[in-house]
């Protein structure tokens, strides 16, 4: 009887065997594989051509393996901005319950960053991503949604369908701001906002300076609105502000897009011997701890930050266990009366 050959078992080939054979790292492979944004020609091909050679076939079985990891992306645009804190901490509160860990990236108001931290956290296998404040386009947004479910906050894209959103109903606190100088007896209001050249019809402040405009129409003063712009957020504007209060046609009142720029406003006019609100009266946007500081006394519009995380940290979980259709949550704001008034 013929003695039967038994063979070594071949060895399997893997997703590290073609970074090897490639020159480059499992985590560029499995951005090719899976179709990422801003993989260049050049790493496909590389990476294809040794797919081919190796003849490399993905393990469905180990995919689905692989379940879940219980960790959750969040991405900020910086860590300096005191409206993030309490959105943060309502965020780590919600998920911990739920047997959840985050993991923090920094942004730095870059969309190139944030692309890239985007793209760690779906090679890193976390089971979903908030995205706050982001700078990249809906597009973009929608693209590493396709990858991984994302709940972004601070972005209005209503119209989106691969992602969800949560906001402050910027519009409406715009227009209660403006509504409560009037009834302070205030008629020339202005709106202090930003240079916003290069960024996203998805800020907040585009739809904060919308609810300004109905709301100065709504009161019959379409004809005395302003809306005074400052340098771009990351560019110095403490001389800006300084010429905004004195120039000759100042606005007797301003209504600033966030506390970031108000409090800054606020310590100028002090600084320059104006008496607020006597001379100028001022609310900002976002009621920061520093707002409520008695020698700052900001009136302020509050966006209920903890309610903001805790309805983005709900929609996540629910978009993790396989809910599809898009949900835009809009966070009812109120005004925080003060000093400055």
């Amino acid at each position: 009887m013929k003695k039967q050959e038994i063979k070594e078992p071949v060895e399997r080939v893997t997703i590290r065997h073609v970074a090897h054979d490639a020159g480059v790292s499992v985590a560029a492979v499995s951005k090719v594989l899976r179709n990422a944004y801003g993989v260049s020609e050049a790493l496909r091909l590389k990476v294809e051509t040794s797919i081919e050679k190796l003849r490399y076939r993905p393990s469905v079985a180990a995919r689905a393996m692989r379940g879940r990891t219980y960790t959750v992306g969040i991405l900020v645009i910086d860590l300096f901005n005191p409206f993030l804190p309490p959105v943060i901490d309502a965020v780590n509160e919600a998920l911990s319950q739920s047997g959840y860990k985050t993991m923090i990236g920094v942004g730095r108001g870059a969309s190139v960053i944030e692309a890239s931290m985007i793209e760690t956290m779906i090679d890193n296998r976390m089971d979903g991503v908030i995205l706050v404040a982001p700078r990249i386009s809906d597009r973009m947004v929608e693209r590493f949604a396709e990858q991984i479910p994302i709940v972004v906050i601070g972005h209005h894209e209503p119209e989106a369908t691969g992602y969800d959103t949560v906001n402050s109903d910027d519009r409406i606190g715009a227009m209660l701001a403006v509504r409560c100088l009037h009834d302070r007896g205030y008629r020339d209001i202005a709106m202090v906002g930003y240079d916003r050249t290069g960024s996203p019809p998805s800020v907040v402040s585009l739809q904060r300076e919308v609810g300004y405009q109905e709301a100065m129409r709504d009161l019959d003063l379409a004809d005395r609105q302003r809306i005074l712009r400052l340098p771009p957020p990351e560019e110095p504007r403490d001389e800006a502000i300084k010429s905004l209060l004195a120039h000759p046609g100042r606005p007797r009142a301003l209504f600033v897009w966030s506390d970031l720029d108000a409090v800054p406003i606020l310590a100028a006019a002090r600084e320059a011997g104006l008496r607020v609100p006597t001379d100028l009266a001022v609310i900002g946007y976002d009621n920061s701890p520093v707002a409520a500081l008695p020698l700052v006394d900001l009136a302020s519009i509050d966006q209920d930050p903890s309610g903001i995380g805790r309805s983005a940290s709900d929609l996540l979980l629910s978009r993790i266990e396989g809910r599809r259709e898009a949900e835009h949550v809009l966070i009812q704001p109120r005004v925080i009366a003060r000093g400055s008034l």
